[in-house]
C-alpha cells in the first residue's frame, strides 16, 4: 500500500505535468497566432488613379494618400500611381486577373467601375464585384462647361443649338464613350429632348486632357466632373454653364445655376471611393476600414474636402458594397434609355 507522501507525490508531480503541457500547448497556440497575422503593412502601398494627371480620380488619390501620411495614420509609404485608359477599362483588367491577390495596390474609382461593367460600346467584363469595395470618400457633381470667351452664357443656348444641328457642336470629356464624362456631357440635350446619339463626342484619357482640348479650341463643351475644373474657374478661363445637382453647391460655384434651374431635370451625382483586389484579404480589409475611418473622422481630410470642393460622404465597406449595388440598377436603367446598355 501506498503512503501518504508517496500519494501526494504522485499527485504534484502529476499537477505539475499538466500544467506544462498546458503552458507548451498555450505557446503554441500563440505561436500559430502570430504565425497568421504579417503584420500588414509591411511595405510602400501604391493607389492606382486609372486616369491620367488633374482628373478627379487624381486629386482624390493624391488627397487621400497625403493626408494618410501627414496625420501618421498610415505609416507605411504611400505612393500614386497614374494608369490612364478606357475610362479605368484598361486597369481594370489588369488589376482583376493579374492583382486580385495584391493587398498593397489599392484604387480610386467613382460610377465609371459600374457603367464601364453595364455599357454595349467597349463594355468591359470586370466591374465592382471583381474588387474589395472599402469605403466612399465623397460626392461630386457634374459640369457643362465651355471656354470663357465661349458665346454660350448658359445652358439652354448651348441645347438649343444643339436641338438645330446635333453635329455643330464638339462635346468632350476624359471616358470613354458611353461613360461617366459622356452620360454628363449627353445627358442635358437627352432630357431636352435632343437625339443624344446624334451629339457629336470625342473622348480624352482624363479630365485634365479634355480641358486642355476645351482651352485649345479642340471642343466647344466638355462634360465633367465639378471639382476638377475649380481652378480653371478660379483663374478665370473657363465658365461652367450647368451644375447637375439638385441644389447649388457652395464655394466657388455658388454663382453656378443647376440644369435643374434652367428647366432641364438633368441630374448626376458622382461618389468618389477606395478599392481593394478581390481576394484582399481579411487582415488587410480590417486594416483598411479602421484606417479610412480614422482618415474621414480626422480635421485634416474635412480641410481638404472642403479645400478641393468636394462633398463629404462617408460610407463603410458593408455600405458601400449595398449602395453600389442599387447604382448599378439605375446605371442600368439610364443606359437603356439612352441605349447604350449591353
Amino acid at each position: 500500500m501506498l503512503s501518504i507522501r508517496k500519494i501526494s507525490t504522485f499527485m504534484f508531480a502529476g499537477a505539475l505535468a499538466l500544467s506544462l503541457a498546458a503552458c507548451s500547448s498555450n505557446e503554441t497556440a500563440s505561436t500559430d497566432k502570430k504565425e497568421e497575422s504579417t503584420g500588414y503593412p509591411t511595405k510602400a502601398i501604391t493607389v492606382v488613379a486609372p486616369s491620367g494627371a488633374g482628373g478627379g480620380w487624381d486629386l482624390t488619390a493624391r488627397s487621400f494618400t497625403k493626408i494618410l501620411s501627414g496625420t501618421k495614420i498610415v505609416e507605411q509609404p504611400l505612393t500614386v500611381e497614374n494608369k490612364p485608359g478606357g475610362g479605368g477599362a484598361v486597369f481594370m483588367a489588369e488589376y482583376a486577373t493579374q492583382q486580385a491577390a495584391n493587398n498593397d495596390m489599392l484604387f480610386v474609382n467613382s460610377p465609371p467601375i459600374v457603367i464601364n461593367n453595364l455599357k454595349k460600346e467597349g463594355n468591359s467584363p470586370y466591374g465592382y464585384k471583381n474588387t474589395t469595395p472599402l469605403a466612399q470618400l465623397t460626392k461630386d457633381f457634374g459640369a457643362i462647361v465651355v471656354k470663357a470667351d465661349s458665346p454660350y452664357k448658359d445652358l439652354k443656348s448651348v441645347l438649343e443649338e444643339v436641338k438645330k444641328d446635333p453635329s455643330k457642336l464638339t462635346f468632350a470629356g476624359g471616358s470613354a464613350p458611353g461613360s461617366m464624362d459622356h452620360l454628363i456631357s449627353i445627358l442635358p440635350a437627352y432630357k431636352y429632348g435632343v437625339d443624344p446619339t446624334k451629339v457629336k463626342y470625342v473622348s480624352y484619357d482624363g479630365g485634365g486632357e479634355a480641358v486642355t482640348a476645351l482651352l485649345g479650341g479642340n471642343a466647344d463643351v466638355i462634360g465633367t466632373d465639378a471639382s476638377s475644373v475649380k481652378e480653371f474657374l478660379k483663374a478665370g478661363k473657363i465658365r461652367v454653364l450647368a451644375i447637375t445637382s439638385e441644389e447649388r453647391v457652395g464655394g466657388d460655384f455658388k454663382e453656378v445655376p443647376t440644369a435643374k434651374e434652367q428647366g432641364v431635370d438633368a441630374q448626376f451625382t458622382i461618389w468618389r471611393g477606395i478599392f481593394g483586389p478581390e481576394k484582399m484579404s481579411k487582415e488587410a480589409k480590417a486594416y483598411w476600414e479602421t484606417s479610412i475611418e480614422k482618415l474621414v473622422n480626422s480635421p485634416e481630410w474635412k480641410k481638404e474636402v472642403e479645400t478641393q470642393g468636394w462633398e463629404l460622404e462617408y460610407k463603410d465597406s458593408a455600405d458601400f458594397k449595398k449602395f453600389l449595388d442599387g447604382q448599378e440598377s439605375q446605371v442600368q436603367q439610364l443606359l437603356e434609355a439612352l441605349g447604350m446598355q449591353k
